[in-house]
């Protein structure tokens, strides 16, 4: 009986889990399934939704406040990236923007002529000379438009590339221990999933906006040569159509927070439904209708969503015409006013209509360009501050390179913590590792091995005080990435990079276009791998990606092969084989420790597995214990089992299993 007076066992309406707790029966409503509620229940924020609706949320004057540093930022983004572009794009603009303005004085000189006292076709034909002129200033416009267009086009897939290849470059160099934190993966794929798609965009938002702005400032100077007192006219007709666009632009930008949370859980499902891994278990879990279900209960808010919209807009527009159209009509009632006085001609006062008509919609596009310009900069201005952090988190670019061979690796009280962990991995972890040597790790998940063979790979340092060795040469004292280089990594879920067979060998060496022939077939066939590729289409050209046209698909356990063979084409000083045949059939498994580890030793090479098949590291040289991040039992396989302990504990479990398993069979 338990403590509490029940039976033991399992209690009814409860399920056991791990050291004794007991885990309550499930809700009738499924977590994560469809489920009623408002909207905001699927709004969340997550990392990549942390700017969306800034520029709703922001005044008027905190908008207008940062627009200088934002095309200050831009315009040194598009400067490193192409200099005679930027120039181009800078030069044309405020030319076209001149045009727009001549064109506007020129109108006003035809509209005088064809205004003037005399017979008609006299003022037709005295007003054709003119307006010649505003066809030419148009034509001009356009051409100069042409030009901004085709410089633009040249400057911003630079500065997306330049970008992106300097994020893509710090992010895949920095220290490994960086990738392990959660805050950091955030940051990262917020930076390429908004950050580099918006600084393709706001070159061209920004070159929008210099050219409503410009466009604006340009009909200012024509009204007021026309007349002063028609400036604050202009600001009269204006000012409830810009009021009526900021409305407008918070109310899409709010929409859009509330859309965008839903859309990206809408591709998920999408991607379920179509993604080739996903489909043999999506069918034989009879999942689609599921699936299906929640795909059409989003979609639902999404449509609703967009009605909402489109009412909602509707109303501000009809609401922003009506004060605009006050305004419009106080703004013709005072020119009707000047003309009468004499304040103004009638061709001016008619050349006035065309520039405030003008103005209402440079104003309107700068009010929607600022609004893209503000958000979307904060984006970009979020990658340029995430490149600059990694910046700081690369490896070790000072000191000796690390050396061709070693003869003796030493650990001396290595400890190394996770981040974000209270317990470490390793805790005081100390030993000594010869050329031509065959070791092992072995213990229970959790207990350090892996940890420890990344410190040995230079993946990770040790921290501390600790030190790790070659030939007595600390490792810090080390470029980082040269001591990657003089290790062979084989891992239990091999990276299936979707290159040649050939390439998926040659990629250790860090090429893709350079290959030492005689190395890869002897890699091929110490690891298995090279039956695998002879039955391939095209044999060490084939594609290994079913993604792409002509691609073949590999097992799990030919991938395990190809990956050995990765590893040993290295022919790297320190190998380490981190449960590499997990998946392989027992023949294959077989075939590659008596390749690997027995066959043919290498003198020159110290090599590690870490397996939780003892079987497999009977014939090392030296097995070393893990437990709780400490190394509890050292020694060869027949010393650890006169020992008596945790090793031969597992080793003779294994075995009894298979003996248990030989006495069924038979």
């Amino acid at each position: 009986m338990s403590a509490d007076g029940d039976a033991d066992g399992v209690r009814q309406g409860a399920v056991p889990g791990p050291r004794g707790a007991e885990l309550p029966l499930p809700p009738a409503a499924v977590p994560g399934g469809p489920h009623d509620g408002d909207i905001t229940d699927d709004l969340k924020e997550a990392y990549w939704s942390v700017y969306d609706g800034a520029a709703s949320k922001a005044t008027v004057r905190q908008v207008l406040a940062q627009l200088p540093r934002i095309v200050r930022q831009i315009g040194q983004l598009a400067w490193k990236a192409d200099r005679t572009a930027t120039i181009a794009v800078v030069a044309l603009q405020l030319a076209s923007a001149a045009m727009t303005a001549f064109g506007l004085m020129a109108s006003v000189a035809v509209l005088r002529e064809l205004f003037a006292e005399g017979p008609t076709p006299d003022r037709v034909r005295a007003a054709v000379p003119q307006l010649l002129v505003v066809v030419g200033f148009l034509a001009a416009r356009a051409l100069l438009e042409a030009g901004v267009a085709v410089a633009q086009a040249r400057v911003t897939p630079k500065i997306r590339t330049a970008l992106e290849r300097e994020f893509l470059t710090l992010t895949a160099h920095v220290r490994l221990e960086v990738v392990d934190d959660a805050d950091w993966h955030d940051e990262a794929y917020r930076a390429n999933d908004r950050g580099l798609f918006y600084a393709r965009q706001i070159v061209g938002q920004v070159v929008s906006l210099a050219a409503a702005f410009l466009g604006l400032v340009g009909t200012a100077g024509v009204l007021g040569v026309l007349h002063p007192a028609l400036l604050p006219l202009l600001l009269l007709s204006v000012l409830p159509v810009g009021a009526a666009a900021v409305r407008s632009a918070r109310a899409r930008f709010h929409s859009f927070k509330r859309w965008n949370a839903l859309q990206r859980r809408v591709r998920i499902f999408s991607w379920l439904l179509l993604e080739r891994d996903a489909a043999a278990e999506l069918r034989s879990d009879t999942a689609q209708g599921a699936l299906l279900e929640e795909h059409y209960r989003l979609t639902s808010r999404i449509a609703e969503e967009d009605t909402r919209l489109g009412v909602s807009s509707a109303g501000l527009t009809l609401a922003g015409r009506a004060v605009g159209g006050i305004g419009t009509g106080i703004t013709y009632t005072a020119l009707g006013a000047m003309l009468i006085a004499g304040w103004l001609p009638l061709a001016a006062g008619a050349g006035a209509v065309l520039a405030i008509q003008t103005a209402q919609t440079s104003l309107t596009r700068l009010v929607d360009s600022s609004h893209l310009v503000y958000e979307h900069a904060m984006w970009v201005s979020d990658l340029l501050a995430f490149e600059e952090r990694c910046k700081s988190l690369q490896p070790r670019r000072s000191g000796a390179p690390a050396p061709q061979t070693v003869k003796t690796i030493t650990l001396d009280d290595v400890s190394f913590t996770y981040p974000g962990k209270d317990t470490p991995a390793l805790n005081g972890i100390s030993m000594t590792l010869h050329a031509g040597q065959t070791v092992a790790f072995v213990g229970v998940n959790g207990s350090g091995k892996s940890t420890c063979a990344r410190l040995l790979a230079g993946l990770y340092e040790p921290q501390d005080g600790g030190t790790v060795c070659w030939d007595g040469v600390n490792v810090l004292d080390m470029v980082a990435e040269s001591l990657q280089a003089r290790v062979g990594c084989v891992l239990q879920d091999p990276v299936r990079f979707p290159f040649s067979a050939l390439a998926n060998l040659t990629v250790s060496r860090g090429t893709l276009t350079r290959a030492d022939p005689q190395r890869a077939l002897d890699a091929a066939r110490a690891s298995g791998a090279e039956q695998v590729i002879a039955g391939l289409p095209g044999r060490w050209e084939a594609l290994l990606s079913k993604r792409f046209r002509g691609g073949q698909e590999l097992s799990a356990g030919q991938w395990a092969k190809v990956a050995v063979a990765r590893g040993l084409y290295k022919n790297a000083p320190v190998l380490l084989l981190d449960e590499p045949t997990a998946s392989m059939d027992p023949h294959a498994e077989h075939a590659v420790y008596e390749a690997v580890l027995r066959d043919k030793p290498r003198p020159d090479q110290i090599t590690v597995l870490i397996s939780h098949r003892l079987a497999s590291v009977v014939a090392c040289d030296r097995i070393f214990v893990f437990d709780g991040g400490r190394i509890t039992e050292t020694g060869t396989h027949q010393e650890l089992m006169d020992l008596e302990g945790e090793y031969a504990a597992m080793f003779t479990l294994q075995a009894a299993g298979y003996r248990t398993e030989a006495g069924e069979a038979a």
